[in-house]
């Protein structure tokens, strides 16, 4: 489950328009604005290094951010959207919105594998195959996970992992309703396909259902 939440901080940005946002850049720093939550929008800027930091850090899109502006009570806020430089690809604008801890939004979070050094069926051979690296969840923004885990240990050839293989933080729930999709499957070594084992057809069977 998520841990604590990271701090971002940022200043609030007085002028406005493509004048005060090309100040800001050249003092080092990215113009943004902070919407929702039933306030009027503030224009903000942050450093840059920071933003770029959390930005290599990872799943900045992802992440329930503590803002801080001085004189203005902390927000916690998701980042919505990030303007890049077409030719560079920097920062150039960040997008914020606003959340209560209560509040239900839709993110996409990362699926991590392990057992894969003990796997029953990576052992005989078999080939991880992911056909979902992240799952589109509605959650709950202060109860945001960091991953999906997915244990192989006791997977074997032909083995098929579903969302429903998977155990869901609390409260949170798939945008995709209706099907049991699958997350990622292990298939057959060349040598078992090659001489036409079931494992080898089942598993085929699964990734082609899935497409």
């Amino acid at each position: 489950m998520a841990g604590a939440i990271p701090d971002l901080n940022a200043t609030a940005r007085t002028g406005t328009g493509k004048g005060a946002a090309r100040q800001a850049r050249r003092d080092g720093l990215v113009p943004g604005v902070v919407y929702g939550g039933g306030v009027d929008p503030q224009p903000i800027n942050i450093n840059y290094h920071e933003l770029v930091r959390n930005l290599k850090a990872g799943r900045f899109l992802a992440t329930l951010f503590n803002l801080k502006i001085d004189g203005v009570e902390d927000v916690r806020v998701i980042c919505r959207g990030v303007q890049r430089d077409v030719v560079r690809d920097l920062p150039t604008h960040v997008d914020l919105m606003r959340l209560r801890r209560n509040s239900r939004i839709n993110l996409h979070i990362p699926v991590e594998f392990i057992g894969q050094d003990v796997s029953k069926g990576l052992k005989r051979g078999g080939v991880l195959t992911v056909v979902r690296g992240d799952v589109e969840l509605l959650v709950t923004a202060g109860d945001i996970p960091e991953k999906l885990i997915v244990d192989l240990t006791d997977k074997d050839v032909g083995d098929v992992i579903h969302i429903s293989d998977i155990v869901l933080p609390e409260g949170a729930t798939p945008v995709i309703t209706g099907r049991d999709f699958v997350i990622a499957n292990i298939a057959a070594p060349s040598s078992l396909k090659s001489s036409g084992s079931d494992d080898a057809g089942e598993t085929e069977e699964a990734a082609e259902a899935e497409e």
